[in-house]
């Protein structure tokens, strides 16, 4: 750091700027030391209006610190309109003035950061969801031709890692699923069995229990449910695997990740999700039931046999097959997230989420797709 020339034992001298009248009289070494005793000496004087004449005869010592701090004083005087006259500013202090002016950047000049146009932020956009839409396009193309080649050779098919993630999504699942099918068979029953009570149409609980639940309710809300804890799981170790380099290395080894990764998990959902929404099914039936038997007095032989005539084969087909659709969206995002984790953990826990967010809309999405559907097919 720059100074003036002065006795190396006089470091330590006090800085002072003293106002008498109009002019300011600056005295003592005005150096890095001394830059709280300066600041909260300038923050004690009232500057008058008009011209103010500075004196700096009287420093003994300035370095860059010290000049800053003239700088900034001569900077505020100038902004409230103050006449400024410098007097006695030694050479090297006017060169080391010179240089922190040189350095100074106003506010003004500080750069911002530019909006882009509306048309090129939307254009921006449909660019990044088109290249996340051909990468997803891409991977499914790869899982089509992985399950090819297994079904070609199918020795190649990895049947303990298909039994391990069968467990997970399937039997490890049941208490949530059945839990939460129970409760809304138990909300559908009191809430429809309210109105139907008034019109005396009490029996027709069971159908609308019944049909709700099979057709639309019991497949929808077990791949939600699946969504948000199995393929949140797909996501969180495909992704940390990446993080760890695993994936690379089971590359190195020549092991295709999508056969080792991927299609085990997918195989385990296919099967899993149709099961679990028939017992989704059972469960959401069995509360609607013991509703229907508490607010309504109906026996349990009567509301079965009444199930019976209400729910088809057809409507039961029409849920069930919903499954295996939402089995394969929900797997496929969970995987695709987890292969696109970079960098570290923080982006493991991003694309989890993501893959949670996507996953259940795509499933609210095809479920609507397939009631209107059916809906047109007379189903």
């Amino acid at each position: 750091m720059g100074d003036m020339d002065a006795p190396k034992n006089s470091s330590t001298q006090a800085a002072d700027l003293e106002l008498q009248g109009s002019t300011a009289v600056c005295s003592g070494h005005w150096t890095v030391h001394q830059l709280a005793q300066l600041e909260a000496r300038l923050k004690r004087i009232r500057w008058p209006a008009g011209r103010i004449r500075i004196e700096l005869d009287r420093v003994k010592r300035m370095d860059t610190g010290g000049a800053w701090v003239l700088q900034r004083l001569l900077a505020s005087l100038e902004r409230h309109e103050r006449g400024i006259e410098l007097c006695g500013l030694p050479p090297k202090a006017a060169g080391l003035l010179e240089l922190v002016q040189g350095t100074t950047m106003a506010v003004e000049a500080v750069p911002r950061r530019a909006h882009p146009p509306l048309l090129e932020e939307l254009g921006r956009g449909g660019v990044k969801v088109a290249t996340r839409s051909f990468g997803l396009l891409a991977f499914i193309g790869e899982i089509g031709s992985a399950w090819w080649h297994q079904i070609l050779h199918p020795s190649r098919i990895r049947w303990r890692e298909i039994t391990q993630s069968l467990g997970e999504a399937g039997h490890k699942a049941l208490g949530i699923v059945g839990l939460l099918a129970f409760l809304l068979g138990i909300v559908i029953a009191y809430q429809g069995g309210a109105q139907l009570r008034q019109y005396g149409a009490s029996l027709f609980i069971a159908d609308l229990v019944g049909l709700s639940m099979v057709r639309e309710l019991a497949p929808m809300i077990t791949a939600i449910i699946v969504a948000g804890r199995t393929g949140s799981a797909y996501t969180a170790q495909i992704g940390t695997m990446q993080v760890t380099e695993e994936v690379d290395a089971l590359r190195s080894m020549g092991i295709p990740p999508m056969d080792f990764l991927v299609l085990p998990k997918m195989l385990a959902l296919v099967v899993a999700l149709p099961l679990l929404t028939v017992f989704a099914d059972i469960m959401g039936v069995l509360g609607g039931m013991v509703m229907s038997s508490m607010q309504l007095d109906i026996a349990f032989s009567t509301y079965i046999e009444r199930i019976g005539v209400a729910v088809s084969v057809d409507s039961y087909l029409v849920g069930l097959g919903k499954a295996p659709v939402f089995a394969v969206i929900i797997a496929t995002i969970g995987c695709y997230q987890g292969f696109q984790v970079v960098g570290s953990a923080e982006s493991v826990g991003r694309r989890t989420t993501v893959s949670v967010v996507q996953s259940i809309l795509a499933v609210i999405v095809v479920d609507a797709a397939f009631s209107v559907a059916f809906s047109r097919m007379g189903i």
